[in-house]
């Protein structure tokens, strides 16, 4: 049966690369014009959604099972060149026809041009796998149901939120970033920056959000400001710094052609004119966009400094007393 469905899947696959292609290059056609970080990311989230779905219901896959994105994909943001991150869950451990279906799932997902990273779990097992993982604990964090079971995935949802100590993640959390910066010798001024993981990257960005889902004090800089953990103006600064990593990450991608988010020295002229950035009388552009980028990934690094703070004072009620 998995032979037959596999040959019978291939003028599938090549109708959905062919989806891809053209829909990745209208995408990327419409940021040049247009340079807006969430048409594009959210953009790339949603085609990839529709062909994971399409491709789920060709395999005739269970009704009781159910695909969920995870991660930055779960977040509904795609880097052009981002791997695609999905959980597959099931109700019970796969027997061997199950086994033999997933295979073929998985091959045609990376078949149609997705380099995906996948598990495939039951609730139980997310729940043992987040409880030692906290990688694994943050990526559900941000779980989305793309098709299948609802109940499932609501099972999934109610039982993590159950079982997420927020003062735990929020400790974790923090090492995590220590460990992340000692790894980056603890600067942000590298010459030649990773502008995803480096101190004062989109990462820590993505840290304050993942704490303020997990302690339920909103899932963007606005709902911050409303609890007051920053100020109205740090909510618009925020997002400006956001967008604008996001842009210099995005630029990489397609100057590349793949996953690069280093700020590599053969990439920065480019980039600097591809972002519109000039030379000025005594700096090439390249110089000029680096201090740009040194000067926000600093901004970030104090406002996580602070946010982190905040948090810690609504996460810790009692440490003051």
């Amino acid at each position: 049966m998995n032979d037959a469905l596999t040959t019978a899947l291939q003028p599938v696959l090549a109708e959905a690369r062919k989806r891809m292609a053209e829909g990745m290059a209208a995408l990327r056609a419409e940021y040049e014009a247009r340079p807006h970080t969430a048409t594009l990311l959210k953009g790339r989230a949603a085609l990839v959604d529709r062909e994971v779905a399409r491709l789920w219901a060709t395999c005739e896959m269970p009704s009781a099972a159910a695909v969920v994105a995870v991660g930055g994909y779960g977040r509904g943001e795609l880097f052009p060149a981002s791997d695609v991150d999905l959980l597959i869950l099931l109700p019970e451990p796969p027997d061997a026809a199950m086994q033999a279906r997933l295979s073929t799932l998985v091959g045609g997902l990376w078949d149609m041009g997705l380099e995906i990273g996948h598990s495939v779990r039951t609730v139980d097992e997310c729940l043992i796998a987040a409880a030692d993982d906290i990688t694994v604990q943050t990526s559900l964090l941000e779980a989305r149901l793309l098709t299948g079971s609802d109940t499932l995935f609501a099972e999934l949802v109610s039982r993590y939120r159950e079982a997420l100590d927020v003062r735990a993640f929020y400790k974790a959390k923090l090492l995590e970033q220590e460990q992340r910066y000692a790894r980056f010798n603890e600067t942000p001024y590298a010459l030649e920056p990773n502008c995803k993981e480096s101190p004062g990257g989109l990462r820590d960005l993505q840290m304050l959000g993942w704490i303020a889902r997990a302690a339920g004090l909103g899932h963007n800089w606005r709902d911050l400001a409303r609890h007051r953990l920053i100020t109205g103006g740090e909510a618009g600064e925020l997002r400006a710094i956001e967008r604008f990593l996001q842009h210099i990450r995005i630029r990489l991608h397609h100057l590349t052609g793949r996953a690069e988010d280093r700020l590599l020295f053969d990439h920065q002229e480019k980039l600097a004119r591809i972002l519109g950035i000039e030379a000025t009388p005594t700096r090439r552009a390249s110089e000029v966009l680096m201090q740009r980028y040194y000067v926000t990934a600093k901004m970030v690094m104090q406002l996580n400094t602070v946010l982190l703070q905040n948090y810690g004072s609504v996460i810790f009620p009692d440490r003051g007393a």
